[in-house]
This record gives C-alpha cells, structure tokens and sequence, in this order.
C-alpha cells in the first residue's frame, strides 16, 4: 500500500521541517502545499530538505487550508497513492501517530480515520481555553450536519483517507477554508463512509491561529446550517423515505404549528381581555408534545443510522478525468 502524506504550509517556516523530518520510512509520497505562503515555505523546503520523497505544490493565490489540502490530494492520486494522510505543518500534530491512522484502513475496518484530542481528559488540560470552548459548540453542531454522532472530535484536521473513497468525493465543491474538515464528513456520509477516531494528544506552541474566531462564528453556524438541510433532504426525502421521514414531517408540523396557534390564541385573548380557556390550553400543549416526542425519534433513529460499514472494497474505480475528483457520488 502506497501512503501519501499531504501537508499544507502557511505561515509555517520554523516548524516544517522539523515536522517532515519525523515522517517515517513507510512513506512513499511527501506532498507539500505552498498556500502563496508570505514565508516562501515551499522554497525554503526546497532548499533544506533533500528527501527524495518530497513533491512540492505552489499556488499563485491563497486558496485556504481545504484549497491546499484538495491539491495535495490530486496529486496524491496521480501519484496512485492508496492511502492518504493529512498533517499539519506547524507541529500540532505528531508524525508518529501515522501508523496509528493508517492502520484502521489497512484492517478494512475504516474509510477515513481523524484524531480526537478529547478521548482523554488528560490532553484538555493543553488546549487553550478559547479553543476548547469553540471546538465544544462546533462538534455539537457537526454532529447534526455530517451525521456522524459518534465523534467527539469533528474539526480535527488530523485524517488519512482511502483512496478509492477520496476518489468519491467531489474534490472541486469541498469548502477550501476552515470549513473543510466539517465539510469532508458530510460529503463521507452522503456515501456511508465509515469513520474511525484515533485518540491523539495535541501540541501548542508559539504557532498563530489563522482563524479569526469573531468573524467566523456566523460563518460556520450559516455552513452548518445549510449542510444539516441539505444532508437531511438528501437521505430522508430524496434518496429514502422511510418512518424517520414521517417522524420528521409530522413532528416539525405538530411542533411549530403548536407553538404558532399557540401564540395566536394567546395574543387574541390578551387583546381581548379574555382569559384562555385551560381546554384549549391543554390542546395546544398536547400537540406541541406530540410534535416534539416525534423530532426526538427522528433524532434517535438518525443518530443510529451512522454508517458502520466500511465500502472501500465495494467502491468503483471512478475516472480523474471527469471534470471532479472521481465519481462525484458526494453531492
């Protein structure tokens, strides 16, 4: 099996080095990523580091972390790499641990495989307390947007990826920012791709953050958003319609329509002066319980609907040339 390991480098110069200096033997492909990078990283690796593995990629613009990521990726399927890695290049993430990921997929028993630095509530005490914060509101809300309820970890950029999957994927719709780890998941689901976490201690150090955290935290909760519309339309009602379906249906009917006449009723009795009467009270909470027991089984059976069965083996081998990454099957 041919491993690739992708590194995307932005702002990145002092610690790039050392970080490609630690992948290990088994590797076959060393691809870096210049994101237009203002520190010339992808010269400055050209001139120290002599590895004969080492493929380097420049863009002319900067196109984000998902950009740098998507043309490592391309060119580690030209390469016909069978398994994929992605690292970081400022040292938050040990080369070490590359094994670790790669050997869920060698098994069969993943597709994709991503760090949790929260296995262990050992390696929270690291993490700096603005990150940790963010990182809990955003795993709740990745949860219902990629519909992988199991992971405790969904923005970790820590992944390796069987080819053939990442054949699968539409590559040019992937989101090129800080999106990108969050969007790959939900784009895994839309064809059941079975996802793995390796615990992982996470290192910070004088590294800076180019993710400025005010400014994005519309951005996110608007990308979050659209996914969970878009994943739920797409499973529910447009390829199944099955009883979470009618769940769904119902229960949001039931729900916001409780609460509307509710409100109506209420408001035209104030201005009326009427009190309502404890019947109609009664009626329109039945139905808002009723609207809301059956969100909560929808929300059940989605949550046990997370895809436990790896496909790598029983995926096509798709075409690079048509105009995608492969297939496309991850619209």
């Amino acid at each position: 099996m041919r491993v690739a390991v992708v590194t995307p480098c932005y702002k990145s110069r002092e610690q790039v080095l050392d970080v490609l200096m630690q992948i290990g033997d088994n590797i076959s492909f060393i691809i870096a990523v210049d994101d237009c990078c203002p520190e010339h990283t992808g010269k400055f690796i050209a001139e120290h580091c002599n590895d004969d593995r080492l493929h380097i990629e420049y863009h002319e613009e900067n196109q984000g972390v998902g950009g740098a990521c998507i043309t490592g990726f391309k060119k580690a399927l030209s390469l016909d790499a069978d398994i994929i890695i992605k690292l970081d290049s400022d040292g938050q993430m040990a080369p070490k641990l590359i094994d670790r990921f790669i050997q869920p997929i060698l098994d069969g028993k993943a597709d994709y495989c991503k760090g949790n630095r929260f296995y262990d509530l050992k390696m929270l005490s690291q993490m700096p307390l603005v990150r940790l914060i963010g990182n809990a509101g955003l795993s709740f809300l990745s949860k219902f947007s990629t519909g992988y309820w199991d992971l405790m970890d969904p923005t970790n950029g820590f992944v390796a990826i069987h080819a053939k999957v990442l054949k699968g994927l539409p590559l040019e719709r992937l989101n090129k920012r800080f999106f990108f780890e969050t969007d790959m998941l939900f784009r895994l689901y839309t064809i059941r791709a079975k996802v793995v976490e390796i615990p992982m201690r996470a290192k910070y150090g004088g590294e800076t953050s180019n993710l400025s955290v005010g400014r994005s935290i519309f951005y996110f909760f608007a990308q979050h958003c659209k996914r969970i519309f878009k994943r739920i339309f797409y499973n529910y009602f447009l390829r199944d319609f099955n009883i979470a379906s009618i769940n769904l249906f119902l229960g949001f009917i039931l729900f916001a329509g409780g609460l509307f006449s509710g409100y109506i009723i209420y408001t035209g009795n104030q201005s009326l002066e009427q009190a309502t009467p404890t019947g109609t009270i009664m009626m329109v909470m039945l139905v808002i319980m009723v609207g809301f027991q059956l969100l909560l089984s929808f929300i059940n059976y989605d949550i046990q609907n997370t895809p436990k069965t790896p496909i790598h083996d029983g995926l096509p081998e798709y075409d690079l040339d048509d105009g995608e990454s492969g297939g496309g099957v991850g619209q």
